[in-house]
């Protein structure tokens, strides 16, 4: 059942807070994309860490600036009406600084001002429950178990869910803001449009060899496949004919270079901004990766995936609502210790084994 009044209000006004990671921010895009179908005319602002503001809105973007009745969305802004960064990493960092102090009150005012008739916290953290607080709202909605069970000494309201995905667990909490009954569905991303110029240039669009993205990195160690192995699925996709991309993110550079030094340069690494390789993943007919956001990036875009999983689950988030393969062990157990050597489950996954779910994804692909 709906609560009360709350889905007729044209300017009712949700605050979501999600601050990241990349992988955890897209798994929460489709409940609040539901939401946002389901209720145009209401105020969502969401707050998030500026390292992950191109998940939610475009560089030159202001605003949602779509009408009461539009089902049409702004490319550039399709669900937020307004941003809230929050550094709180880099707090943490420097907790004391008068930067951190300012920063912290203009952000409190800036939630105050807001007066949102509730607060979603979708992360489950103290840090984030302690933020959705800042708001002052009287409806701070979380989990009853949230990944930080402290977390849940802030909420006014505490949703039990029972999904065993994150993505439809998102989904159980974004139903208790008005009792609407909403089903996942495809996330609307943000289009820039110097990042689509850019990738025009070196992945123009229904014209080339079907293309696809290797993602060797991961958050840390235990998660991530060899890069040598990731060097062999490359050059038996080339010798297939397959145009294959490396994506490296910060500090995973030597991967990207250990992979196309492995193809006698045959494949290139891609380098650019999270807006690029958005627009990059909207092109390409396959990803390869584990667990970890370029992965979860390609199913919020529609795309097949490849996912190499370890030590984390992939029944609570694997690869969701696209073709794809997931490709585990019965030797791994779930476990989220930060190991930097790869977990020993991973490692029974060969080449072979990756390049046949990687042609079975493609060639579906081809015959649509």
């Amino acid at each position: 059942m709906r609560k009360s009044g709350l889905h007729t209000q044209s300017k009712f006004r949700l605050l979501v807070v999600r601050l990241g990671a990349m992988g955890d921010i897209l798994h929460a895009l489709p409940a609040v994309t539901a939401l946002r179908q389901m209720h145009p005319g209401w105020i969502i602002d969401w707050v998030v860490e500026p390292r992950w503001r191109a998940l939610l809105a475009s560089d030159n973007s202001t605003g949602r600036q779509t009408s009461l009745n539009s089902t049409t969305p702004n490319p550039g802004q399709p669900i937020v009406d307004q941003l809230h960064p929050a550094p709180t990493k880099r707090w943490r960092s420097s907790p004391l600084s008068l930067s951190t102090i300012h920063e912290i009150n203009a952000l409190r005012h800036a939630l105050r001002a807001g007066s949102y008739d509730t607060v979603l916290d979708l992360q489950g953290a103290i840090r984030s429950a302690v933020v959705a607080r800042m708001a002052g709202s009287q409806r701070l909605i979380g989990e009853e178990d949230p990944r930080e069970r402290a977390a849940r000494l802030f909420y006014s309201e505490r949703v039990e869910t029972q999904a065993a995905h994150v993505i439809e667990q998102d989904i159980e909490l974004a139903r208790a803001v008005a009792g609407d009954d909403l089903r996942p569905v495809a996330p609307w991303l943000p289009v820039d449009p110097a990042a689509e110029s850019w990738v025009d240039d070196i992945l123009p669009l229904h014209t080339g060899p079907a293309t696809v993205l290797l993602n060797p990195g991961a958050g840390w160690g235990a998660k991530r496949w060899p890069a040598e192995r990731y060097t062999a699925v490359a050059r038996e996709l080339i010798r297939q004919g397959v145009r294959v991309m490396v994506n490296t993110g910060p500090g995973e550079e030597p991967l990207a270079e250990a992979i196309v030094a492995g193809t006698a340069g045959a494949a290139s690494a891609l380098t650019g901004t999270l807006a690029q390789l958005i627009a990059v993943t909207r092109r390409v007919s396959l990803v390869i990766a584990g667990d970890t956001g370029p992965l979860h990036l390609a199913c919020a875009l529609g795309r097949p995936v490849v996912g190499i999983y370890g030590p984390t689950d992939p029944s609570r988030n694997g690869p969701y609502g696209v073709p794809f393969r997931v490709l585990r062990s019965s030797e791994s157990r779930r476990d989220h210790t930060r190991h930097a050597a790869p977990e020993a489950g991973l490692l029974t996954i060969q080449p072979d084994a990756v390049l046949h779910a990687a042609n079975e994804l493609l060639a579906a692909e081809a015959s649509q």
